[in-house]
């Protein structure tokens, strides 16, 4: 199998309901470094499992509307807590839309796995095959 990740990041802000999540229940910014990695068990006619610069460009477009904003404001987010594995599965879904479209080649990837870092000590991955 073989494997290509790109890397960015957000900065957002963001609370939480609910007793488990204790003083991050109160409104609090994050910083956090996103790794989008594509799974291929074949190579493009190129030589490579996808772009990396279409796959960096279809993640930036992602993380934009996210960048900077409060996500509790967020239609998408509306009555959900916006964890890490949360945050995680919503940029894997428009990741995988953006593979199904065929804009990172051919063939594309068929697999995803989409980590959010949010410390040097704690990080939440999203990973399925995609359908």
């Amino acid at each position: 199998m073989f494997a290509v990740e790109v890397r960015d990041h957000i900065m957002i802000a963001h609370s939480f309901t609910g007793a488990a999540f204790g003083p991050a229940q109160a409104l609090h910014g994050a910083t956090f470094v996103v790794d989008v990695a594509f799974f291929s068990a074949e190579l493009t006619a190129d030589g490579v499992v996808v772009d990396i610069g279409r796959a960096h460009d279809a993640l930036k477009a992602i993380l934009a509307p996210l960048s900077y904003r409060n996500l509790d404001v967020l239609p998408e987010f509306t009555g959900r807590n916006t964890t890490t594995e949360v945050v995680c599965k919503h940029i894997f879904d428009h990741m995988a839309d953006a593979v199904r479209a065929g804009t990172l080649g051919d063939p594309a990837p068929s697999r995803l796995r989409v980590t959010l870092q949010e410390s040097h000590v704690a990080r939440a991955w999203y990973e399925a095959d995609i359908a």
